[in-house]
């Protein structure tokens, strides 16, 4: 006998259960005025189906004077809602009876109450059924999904679509008014099939469609022209690839611009430029003999340029330099994998040196972690280290925290996770409702949050960096 032919007796059940009007323990109003509603639940299914909902349940205190329990979720629509809490019930979701604009809204519902397997299951949905719509809708479904790091089928699904057509990106209609985050993320991207004058061409285009009083010719700018188009491109210009271009492309394309490229950079154009005498040779860039590699494990909290970037802060580079050595950041530990608990990190990354440490921090788009040039212990002992430091980043945002007080720099805590500082980022070392990780600035130079308040973890990752 197959035993999920049991299943769909056990699901009915439940949904009557949620449909019956004794028994429930809990009333939930969702929605905003004048648009609110309030449904009945059962306190015991919904904190163990929903991560989200259990951690609220947990930080009330148990009513024994008969009162209801009674949360809001403001942020959440009513009929999206029901549709959820069908699904938190009898674990179904028949998609083919909902619109794709009602799917999109049940995703990021399901994001918000932290259903992953629900989210999971509607993006390889979207991929699979949906492919046409996600291609008419690319600037929707890709700026979401950079915003939400629980939709890593999405980012990945759109950053092939880039790499594969990006033509039905820098050509769509709304092109010109996407984000600068997102512009920044489809140019960084290493496996784009278009030329860097492309790139560059479309870059500019954007440029101009912010400033739309701009002159159309670059002939009649100003120099407060030249630093508006400056201030609009500043977080462009780092990633593109100006050394690949023809010397013919740099004159035409590049030259006439060289205001607002950083001084730098257009020294360093124009020195390998003029080394050049065939005009359909490729700009090279000094120093640089050989061809950088940079391999990570498969993340789930970081991208390639979140690694590119981390290397960098570990050379002491500027943003704007290249990697002059080949690296591959190999993976140690992952909480989902391994266990998120203080012994299995010690476990598997005591001894290990040159170790990165990420951790995405539950309910939000913060990532924060850590550099340790040095082997992890568990010996209560502080570490001295010189060369540590702790960052975080946030959407297109990042901070950078150097430590200012070396003796310091490492806590080996048998009974805590990664501890950079007296707290600076202290990670899986508490258990209590609030949270387990906290990060406040006390031996680094600068806090890395807004907030010295406790947070939960939700991944967390530790990478080992091998020079290859």
């Amino acid at each position: 006998m197959n035993n999920n032919s049991l299943l769909p007796k056990l699901s009915q059940n439940l949904l009557e259960i949620l449909n019956e009007e004794e028994y429930y323990d809990i009333t939930i109003e969702v929605g905003n005025d004048p648009y609110v509603k309030t449904y009945r639940a059962h306190m015991v299914i919904l904190y163990y189906r929903s991560p989200y909902l259990k951690r609220i349940l947990s930080t009330h205190k148990k009513k024994n004077d008969g009162t209801l329990e009674h949360i809001k979720l403001p942020e959440i629509l009513p009929e999206i809602f029901q549709i959820i809490l069908r699904y938190i019930y009898g674990g179904r979701l028949p998609l083919e009876e909902y619109d794709i604009s009602d799917i999109i809204k049940i995703l990021d519902a399901a994001n918000k109450l932290s259903l992953q397997e629900l989210i999971n299951y509607l993006q390889f949905y979207l991929i699979e059924k949906k492919a046409k719509w996600i291609e008419q809708n690319f600037v929707l479904i890709y700026q979401s999904s950079f915003e939400n790091n629980s939709f890593l089928e999405l980012q990945k699904y759109c950053k092939n679509l880039i790499s594969r057509e990006p033509d039905k990106i820098f050509k769509s209609l709304n092109f010109s008014s996407i984000p600068e985050k997102l512009l920044v993320s489809i140019i960084q991207s290493d496996n784009l099939q278009m030329s860097e004058v492309q790139v560059w061409e479309h870059v500019l285009k954007w440029g101009f469609a912010q400033n739309p009083e701009l002159p159309s010719d670059v002939n009649n700018y100003s120099d407060d022209d030249f630093n508006i188009l400056k201030n609009t491109l500043k977080q462009c210009i780092p990633f593109i690839k100006f050394y690949n271009l023809t010397s013919k492309e740099f004159i035409d394309k590049v030259l006439p611009y060289e205001q607002i490229l950083p001084k730098d950079l257009y020294k360093g154009l124009m020195k390998s430029f003029l080394s050049l005498l065939d005009p359909n040779s490729k700009l090279k860039k000094p120093h640089v003999t050989k061809e950088i590699n940079l391999r990570i494990t498969d993340s789930k909290i970081i991208t390639y340029q979140h690694a590119e970037l981390i290397l960098k802060w570990i050379g002491k580079l500027e943003i704007t330099d290249e990697l002059t050595s080949s690296y591959e950041l190999r993976l140690l530990f992952r909480g989902s994998r391994d266990g998120l608990a203080p012994d299995k990190f010690h476990k598997i990354c005591d001894g290990h040196s040159c170790t990165i440490t990420v951790v995405k921090v539950i309910d939000s788009n913060e990532i924060l972690g850590g550099y340790n040039p040095i082997a992890w212990k568990s010996d209560y002992s502080y570490s001295a280290t010189k060369d540590s430091f702790i960052f975080s980043f946030e959407n297109s945002n990042h901070v950078l925290s150097r430590v200012i007080n070396e003796r310091y720099a490492i806590y080996n805590n048998l009974f805590g996770g990664p501890s950079f500082g007296g707290g600076d980022l202290d990670l899986l070392r508490f258990t209590s409702r609030s949270g387990n990780s906290i990060s406040k600035k006390i031996f680094y130079d600068k806090p890395i949050r807004k907030t010295t308040n406790k947070f939960f973890v939700e991944e967390f990752e530790v990478f080992q960096i091998i020079k290859i």
